[in-house]
């Protein structure tokens, strides 16, 4: 992968904070048209599961996000396509940033 833009290596490393202090199966980080970042990691309760992606997305749309520029995935795994979805509702063409635990982008869909 080619080096990432300041911005964008931002919101890699908020992801991967996030995973790393929870323990959690996913972290991700969302930065909003205004260039405020949020990040959050999976939610697995017995009566609430969301994925990573979608409460970082959560988050910004409560704080008042009408829209997102960029989105990072920390995780082993492949973005789930309901997260993918929900970056989608807020940005037809915003990069998805997926690392591995080590920060490295390994994808980025777009």
């Amino acid at each position: 992968m080619s080096e990432l833009a300041p911005e964008d290596e931002k919101i890699v490393i908020l992801a991967r904070s996030a995973r790393a202090r929870t323990q959690a199966a996913e972290g991700a980080a969302v930065r909003d048209t205004d260039g405020r970042t949020y990040a959050a990691v999976t939610v697995a309760l017995p009566s609430l599961r969301i994925t990573a992606l979608q409460a970082a997305i959560a988050a910004a749309v409560s704080s008042g996000a009408e829209g997102l520029e960029a989105a990072a995935v920390v995780t082993d795994g492949v973005v789930d396509e309901a997260s993918v979805r929900a970056v989608r509702d807020l940005a037809a063409s915003a990069p998805i940033f997926r690392a591995d635990a080590k920060g490295a982008v390994q994808e980025v869909l777009r």
